[in-house]
């Protein structure tokens, strides 16, 4: 996957761009974001992500999202990164908890977990 710089891409803080196709928005208000590795735990099947509201700018309830192992994207730093949005369809929700649902557009970790 190539990485290409757009408008409607935003800049990680370590200063690579997420691909246009996971992100939407800018620095201030993108779906994507760097979350706590505290956050991430590797089971039998994937990637079980525990977010709690502050741990990413749109998640304001606590959410346990589960990403397939074989759909994650090498980081270009040492961080886990998501980017999120939201939805109220349940066949694309990856996110479940309290009064919220999330699609996952890209998830990317840390070279080395890949």
């Amino acid at each position: 996957m190539g990485l290409f710089a757009s408008s409607d891409a935003h800049m990680a803080v370590g200063g690579w761009t997420y691909p246009p196709a996971c992100c939407n928005g800018n620095d201030v208000d993108g779906d994507c974001q760097a979350i706590p590795s505290s956050d991430v735990t590797e089971g039998p099947f994937g990637f079980a992500i525990h977010l709690h509201p502050g741990d990413h700018h749109l998640v304001t309830r606590n959410q346990l999202l589960l990403i397939p192992y074989g759909t994650e994207i090498p980081s270009h730093d040492s961080d886990y990164h998501i980017c999120l949005q939201p939805t109220d369809d349940p066949s694309e929700a990856a996110g479940m908890g309290q009064n919220g649902k999330y699609r996952v557009n890209c998830f990317f970790v840390p070279p080395d977990r890949v």
